[in-house]
């Protein structure tokens, strides 16, 4: 059965607060690679501080182009709850560049690779854009390492599944975009370089997320900024249907990087999801 609902202000206010007297405490990255097959993955990771009543071990899968630097802000605020550990995955970020196009599903067994390396349990895995793609393909292929999901301004719209709508939309979100955000955003694309985008481009576009999410058997949490061109209210309301176990949130006057202008109210979101 498919079952919406919502996550009430009240609660969200309430973890926020918290989160406030936390933030900072925790700011100590510690990197590593991690290699699965042939294929370089770099973890940076937050400890947490083991004395919360919140357990969770959080995942935080960044989208096509970008890198851990865009979730910094976020994971400072949940590493006052548990350990986060941000991804720079295979041909993003300082991740060697594969020499072959890779697929959803074999960057999903990257993270689940290093997730079994690092020990961590099950996770709250959090994707962003593509990310959401990544963190939905992991829900499948195991399932005993992810207790819940959290995709935040999903793509590819199914609607929209236009290489030329994207690009538009994409170029509408940088005119409401902070200019910090939008510094991170442009030289992760610099970084990652014009040849590895486009190489992995149409494995973004061709996506089935609502098909693969219908699948999902853990809880969902949907999450956009109510400025995201990309991300459209109706198409995140119609994925939160699909889900057997789905909850929505729209945060007010935040665009695509909703996480990096609103850190701590996805947070609160967050965790608020994974108390519920």
């Amino acid at each position: 059965m498919q079952r919406t609902s919502q996550i009430s202000r009240a609660a969200l206010d309430g973890v926020a607060r918290t989160h406030e007297t936390r933030v900072g405490a925790h700011d100590a990255l510690t990197a590593r690679i991690v290699t699965t097959g042939s294929l370089d993955a770099n973890v940076y990771s937050l400890a947490g501080p083991h004395t919360t009543s919140v357990t969770a071990v959080f995942v935080l899968l960044h989208g096509i182009g970008m890198s851990h630097r865009y979730y910094r802000r976020l994971q400072q605020v949940l590493a006052g709850y548990g350990d986060v550990h941000s991804f720079d995955l295979p041909g993003f970020g300082a991740a060697a560049k594969p020499d072959r196009q890779i697929s959803v599903a074999e960057y999903a067994a990257v993270i689940a690779g290093t997730l079994d390396e690092l020990g961590t349990g099950p996770v709250v895995v959090v994707g962003h854009s593509m990310g959401t793609q990544f963190a939905t393909e992991l829900a499948l292929l195991r399932p005993d390492l992810v207790s819940h999901v959290v995709l935040i301004g999903p793509v590819v719209d199914s609607a929209r599944r236009n290489v030329l709508i994207q690009a538009l939309l994409l170029g509408a979100d940088s005119l409401t975009e902070s200019p910090a955000g939008n510094a991170i955003v442009f030289t992760d694309y610099v970084r990652s370089g014009i040849r590895w985008y486009l190489t992995e481009l149409p494995v973004m576009m061709s996506y089935d997320l609502e098909k693969r999410v219908s699948h999902i058997a853990q809880p969902v949490l949907v999450v956009r900024g109510s400025r995201d061109p990309v991300a459209s209210r109706s198409w995140c309301q119609n994925l939160t249907a699909i889900a057997e176990r789905g909850r929505f949130l729209e945060i007010p006057g935040k665009p695509h990087i909703v996480h990096y202008g609103a850190a701590a109210r996805t947070a609160a979101a967050i965790l608020a999801f994974t108390l519920a």
